[in-house]
């Protein structure tokens, strides 16, 4: 039996779903302030299990230090004055600190600088991310190639760029480019709820796109732990505690009258990042999507409801890909690495036609990054994708940001 595509492409979606900070849905966010007694202890806190793993990392107070003081003070965003933010709070709390441009549009250099300094950030990923914001939802066409961390906006040389043939739309627009339904802290974009279930039971234009659309709720449990909880000499791995985390999602108050902010997201003060030679890439991002797997690999399938509630269906890697993977043999060597990457190179120019007026150059420096990832990989050349498989989902031409 044929099977539905898994596992390491959601990869992709994470890395493409806003670093996997999403924004949050006010109503979930009391169940998200609340501990579940049916999960088990978050990884980066302080349960017994991880007691022996803190020792290999160490602390230093001092290289780990983010500053919240002086130029890096926390200032609230005049959104009426045009201040983008958007849905990535990761990224809102860099602009409100000055780590990014307060307007919120930066170039691609300065927000690898950013999530490197303040969160500690592994430069693979970084790079990745910011190369893939500015040519889908940016310009890379521009002197200073870069894109805005909310909505349509327009700023000097950084999205101004000669042959774009559209406004960039932004993070905020770039729904199923590089962020999608499902996530665990954020609504669908047509329903107001964003758990699995009910979106499949009730959304009939719910869609796990390829490379960049579902960030499932592995996303939204992976990142925080991985990225906001604070190291300490007590808690070297990290520990995240409810007050961060309502620091780092724009969240005040206390249980019963909590108060949510869009774009006031702060980093806490007193905040040290990951330790130097721990800094969180792309294979730490693999362990712990493939972790959430083992839990339930429904959460990385790919695919779609067909227009009717209930009738999720999954796409098949080999007809896909044309024979040049299956489902049975994803797992086995560089096989995932090798499908994520030549996936996007396979499919981007198909999602920026209309968007560019010479695809080629401006996706050269995105092109180069995927090619270096994949060399040395051995990959089975993917000569390209069969996109019509995308027709029976409606989710995927009805998305805002998606061509189709």
């Amino acid at each position: 039996m044929k099977r539905p595509v898994l596992s390491i492409i959601s990869v992709c979606l994470l890395i493409l779903h806003c670093a996997a900070f999403p924004r949050l849905n006010p109503k979930a966010i009391q169940h998200l302030l609340k501990r579940d007694p049916a999960f088990k202890p978050c990884p980066f806190g302080h349960d017994t299990a991880h007691k022996q793993e803190k020792r290999a990392v160490g602390f230093d107070p001092v290289a780990q230090r983010v500053s919240t003081t002086g130029r890096h003070a926390f200032v609230p965003p005049n959104l009426a004055a045009g201040d983008q933010r958007g849905p990535c709070p990761g990224l809102n709390a860099l602009a409100n600190h000055g780590y990014l441009p307060h307007d919120g549009i930066a170039p691609a250099t300065t927000i690898i600088n950013a999530v490197t300094e303040a969160y500690g950030m592994r430069l693979d990923l970084a790079t990745f991310l910011a190369l893939y914001g500015t040519v889908f939802n940016g310009d890379s066409l521009s002197l200073t190639p870069g894109y805005s961390i909310g909505g349509p906006a327009s700023s000097g040389g950084i999205l101004s760029g000669l042959g774009i043939l559209r406004t960039p739309s932004g993070l905020s627009g770039s729904h199923n480019n590089y962020e999608g339904d499902t996530s665990a802290t954020r609504a669908d974009l047509y329903l107001t709820q964003s758990r699995f279930n009910y979106s499949i039971e009730n959304n009939p234009y719910f869609f796990f796109p390829q490379f960049a659309g579902v960030l499932v709720p592995p996303a939204g449990y992976a990142f925080p732990p991985a990225l906001m909880a604070n190291k300490s000499a007590q808690y070297p791995q990290g520990y995240l505690d409810k007050e961060t985390f309502k620091s780092f999602f724009a969240v005040t108050g206390q249980p019963g009258s909590f108060k949510y902010q869009p774009g006031h997201e702060r980093i806490p003060d007193n905040f040290y990042k990951r330790a130097p030679g721990t800094e969180y890439g792309i294979p730490d991002f693999l362990l712990d999507v493939l972790q959430f797997a083992r839990q339930d690999p429904r959460l990385l399938s790919v695919g779609g409801n067909t227009g009717t509630p209930n009738s999720f269906t999954g796409l098949d890697v080999s007809a896909l890909t044309k024979g040049v993977f299956n489902g049975a043999t994803l797992a086995e060597g560089n096989n995932l690495q090798c499908f994520i990457f030549q996936l996007i190179q396979s499919e981007a120019p198909g999602l920026l036609t209309g968007v560019y007026e010479d695809l080629t150059q401006a996706l050269r420096e995105l092109t180069e990054n995927l090619e270096g990832n994949l060399k040395g990989l051995g990959c089975p050349r993917l000569e390209g994708v069969d996109r019509g498989l995308y027709e029976r989902f409606p989710g995927y031409g009805r998305a805002k940001g998606v061509k189709g």
